[in-house]
């Protein structure tokens, strides 16, 4: 049996996502056995993190700064705005290098079910952005579920009242799929999109 301090470090890894109680216990046994190489690093890092953590009030993203480096990195794209969820699809988008703009985190989706109205999430704050004419193209990211979906038609609408081109990322067969393995909505939308052959 573990001590009760050991066993509350266990309980509060296996809370982390991706974590169950048997990861967590590997993952402490671990921590235990490389106390100077593992331990004491990561209670270092965990601090200096807790200590420097903000929320950017330009975007949403979390950073140790704010405005957070995205924000203020003059090498990215002032014209072109990603609209994004949650911070992960900020951070998803943002490690494939691919987007070179800014980004936006509205901080979840409408959803009737769950009680979130537009007053809920950061679409004032994007408004105000998009208001300042600093922006050309806005990219609307959200997830493909309808109530991603739905964020991004009631998005497009507000959005139209402003002189910017409003997008969204493609939907359909990701690369490498199989036909046979896909789920009839992405076929769906695969047909829907389908465009000439180059």
């Amino acid at each position: 049996m573990a001590s009760q301090e050991i066993d509350q470090l266990t309980q509060a890894l296996a809370r982390l996502p991706g974590l169950g109680p048997r990861s967590a216990r590997r993952a402490v046994l671990h921590l235990l056995k490389k106390r100077e190489a593992a331990l004491t690093p990561l209670l270092r890092a965990l601090e200096n993190v807790a200590d420097k953590l903000a929320t950017c009030h330009i975007c949403g993203n979390v950073d140790t700064s704010d405005p957070c480096g995205i924000c203020t990195d003059a090498k990215r794209d002032q014209r072109s705005l990603c609209v994004v969820e949650e911070v992960a699809d900020l951070w998803a988008l943002d490690r494939s290098r691919l987007f070179p703009g800014k980004f936006h985190v509205l901080g979840g989706r409408l959803s009737a079910l769950d009680g979130v109205q537009p007053e809920d999430l950061g679409i004032d704050t994007l408004i105000a952005r998009v208001a300042d004419g600093d922006v050309d193209e806005v990219v609307l990211a959200m997830n493909a579920t309808l109530e991603g979906q739905t964020t991004s038609h009631y998005l497009a609408e507000r959005l139209e009242s402003h002189p910017v081109r409003v997008t969204q990322l493609a939907h359909g067969l990701p690369v490498g799929g199989e036909l046979d393995y896909l789920d009839e909505g992405t076929l769906a939308q695969a047909l829907r999109a389908r465009r000439p052959v180059s």
